[in-house]
């Protein structure tokens, strides 16, 4: 359980890293992906983008 909470907190900072190329793909901006402004700063949280790399990065590994 704690390694699952570590690897998607890892995936969500890798992706915020990341999301200028990302939201060139189009990602980033699927429902479920959270953008809010709180004192004078904004805020990502890609959780909808967070799951579909997770699924691509797990069916990849299971074919290697």
């Amino acid at each position: 359980m704690i390694r699952w909470i570590i690897v998607i907190f890892l995936a969500l900072i890798l992706i915020s890293w990341f999301s200028p190329l990302l939201q060139k793909l189009g990602l980033g901006r699927l429902p479920g992906d959270l953008r809010f402004k709180l004192f004078g700063r904004e805020f990502f949280l890609p959780f909808t983008t967070t799951i579909l790399l997770s699924l691509l990065a797990a069916g990849i590994a299971k074919f290697l």
